[in-house]
């Protein structure tokens, strides 16, 4: 059985700023150099710990895929040398390419968040700034249903998850305890938390990971229902107005679109269409 690590950043230990996630050239400044190679190398570890569990468990192979923003994060040199990885964000299945890889038996959410408008969870969001909220069939979720969805479309059921304490209930909710959580700090709020040490982090995460290969056994993929009502609540009525010319997309509120989904393949299509009409710019 052969793993697929999906690998977020703002649930990493001893994150609680988005200057720590965002490469300096969007940032900008000495500071968030600084701070966000830090955070790089600190999710890298968090990722090869993965990794090591994952193998000592029995996987035949680990594939690590970057999830997080520009998906192309991960010190690469530093990188357990038994992985392959993939980077760059032009990926069609997105946050889990790789998942419809041959002998994929399990994914494994690391460095996750909790979905956007969660109380005390650091650095909240669903896959930009602007989304509210997602629902399917009038469940809310974030991206880690979303990604499960896509998961469950090719047969691959998620079994591990590492984070905040927000997250890892989230996903537990969402998925059942199939999943092994890692809480690798707890939120106090948007931006600020208590963490574990980072070495002691790294190591629950690699027992996790081991602990989650055998589950995979018998752990169920999460399925999108055929013909699933699928909305998205925006921030601003006007993204909502460029999404209608998206086919099968209506309007659904002041600032809500919605479309039916045949399969979790054609949602993400259709999610990834609605993300790129949606990021319009505002003139004065």
């Amino acid at each position: 059985m052969k793993v697929l690590i999906s690998v977020d950043m703002e649930g990493v230990c001893g994150v609680t700023s988005w200057v720590q996630v965002m490469p300096p050239e969007i940032e900008g400044g000495p500071r968030s150099t600084v701070e966000y190679e830090r955070a790089r190398a600190r999710l890298t570890r968090e990722v090869n710990a993965a990794v090591e569990g994952a193998l000592a468990g029995g996987a035949e192979e680990v594939i690590v895929n970057e999830a997080h923003d520009g998906m192309r994060n991960l010190v690469a040199e530093d990188l357990h040398e038994g992985v392959r990885f993939i980077t760059g964000s032009d990926k069609a299945l997105g946050m889990m390419q790789g998942v419809d890889l041959p002998g994929v038996g399990a994914a494994f959410f690391v460095g996750y968040h909790a979905k956007a408008g969660t109380p005390y969870a650091p650095l909240a969001h669903t896959w930009n700034s602007y989304v509210a909220d997602v629902r399917f069939d009038g469940r809310s979720t974030g991206e880690y249903g979303i990604n499960a969805a896509l998961a469950g479309h090719f047969g691959v059921p998620v079994t591990l998850v590492t984070g905040d304490d927000k997250a890892v209930a989230q996903v537990r909710d969402w998925l059942g305890e199939q999943v092994v959580g890692v809480v690798v700090k707890e939120g106090f709020t948007t931006f600020s938390a208590i963490h574990l040490h980072p070495t002691r982090a790294q190591r629950l995460i690699r027992e996790g990971a081991e602990a989650a290969v055998a589950r995979a056994r018998d752990a169920t993929p999460w399925r999108l229902r055929e013909g699933a009502r699928i909305e998205i609540d925006f921030d601003h009525q006007a993204r909502a107005q460029a999404c209608l010319f998206i086919p099968g997309v209506e309007r659904a509120g002041e600032r809500t679109v919605a479309f039916a989904a045949a399969n979790a393949l054609a949602f993400n299509d259709l999610f990834r269409a609605v993300m790129r009409a949606s990021a319009i710019t505002f003139s004065p």
